[in-house]
């Protein structure tokens, strides 16, 4: 029988060209990465290493967009079920099933190549799912591209100033100003959003926590240091033997120095009513009103 050597990728035809069947194909050492797009699996793989691969078979003006980029950037985003790619408008589409193809008129800054992927850049993947997202979601996006380094406030000023008539542009120029890179995880940013978006005075991302000497011993998530009323989030790490004895330590110096903290976990955040009434209450009780902000 003929060999064939075969690239990373392949289709069906260069397959069965090699002497590979289409039973072969279908068992479980090839992973079918598209409707006629295999790899054999001799490593598993990863979504990064999935996406990688599909690159070789989209043409040279596509990025990986939407969901897929803001994945790659390391945004807290549900995984997209297909991928998102944008593509220069064409008389004739692509029409593919295993992909979600979008036509952008993209600029060379709207586009940027991470970890080996060329993908929409921090700001045009905010902008592109602030059609998608719920505000509150779409804050924790920002944040997340802000603080990794993938957008800065001007390039996405810049990017939104030229948005005309883009499905979510009215949304993501109303989100773009509250986004903060200091928010370390999304259960922060959304509850900083709650926050900001309620009656309450707008929290203090990282209020630094002083001793009474004055030195800084501690990083509350989110705060009000006038009235010394501090919001922690216990995510899963804070389980950790270590880490727990950490917050202990922590907790105890915050309350000796004369700190309210309220400490909310997952089931906490599912919406603002929670977070919103108990801050209210612990601000109330340390002194604050309605009229005093």
């Amino acid at each position: 029988m003929r060999t064939v050597t075969l690239p990373p990728t392949w289709t069906t035809a260069a397959a069965r060209a090699a002497g590979i069947s289409r039973a072969t194909l279908r068992s479980t050492r090839f992973v079918r990465l598209s409707h006629d797009l295999y790899v054999q699996l001799d490593d598993a793989v990863h979504q990064h290493e999935r996406l990688r691969l599909l690159a070789d078979a989209l043409p040279p003006d596509a990025a990986f967009s939407h969901a897929t980029a803001a994945e790659v950037l390391d945004a807290p985003v549900d995984p997209a079920p297909l991928p998102h790619v944008a593509l220069t408008p064409r008389r004739v589409l692509p029409q593919r099933a295993d992909l979600v193809v979008h036509t952008r008129r993209l600029a060379d800054d709207d586009v940027t190549v991470h970890r080996g992927l060329r993908v929409t850049s921090g700001a045009q993947a905010f902008l592109d799912l602030a059609g998608e997202l719920w505000p509150w979601d779409l804050v924790a996006v920002g944040d997340a591209l802000l603080r990794a380094g993938h957008v800065s406030t001007d390039r996405l000023d810049e990017r939104l100033a030229r948005a005309h008539r883009v499905r979510g542009v009215v949304r993501a120029r109303e989100c773009a100003p509250l986004l903060s890179s200091l928010a370390m995880s999304r259960p922060e940013s959304l509850m900083r959003y709650w926050l900001v978006r309620s009656d309450l005075p707008d929290p203090q991302p990282q209020v630094p926590v002083r001793d009474r000497w004055g030195r800084v011993v501690a990083h509350g998530d989110l705060g009000y240091e006038h009235w010394k009323v501090l919001l922690e989030y216990e995510g899963r790490q804070h389980a950790d033997r270590e880490q727990f004895g950490r917050d202990v330590d922590r907790y105890s110096l915050m309350a000796a120095d004369g700190w309210l903290v309220l400490r909310f976990a997952a089931g906490h955040v599912g919406g603002p009513r929670l977070v919103v009434d108990r801050t209210r209450r612990a601000l109330t009780s340390r002194g604050w009103h309605p009229a005093a902000s």
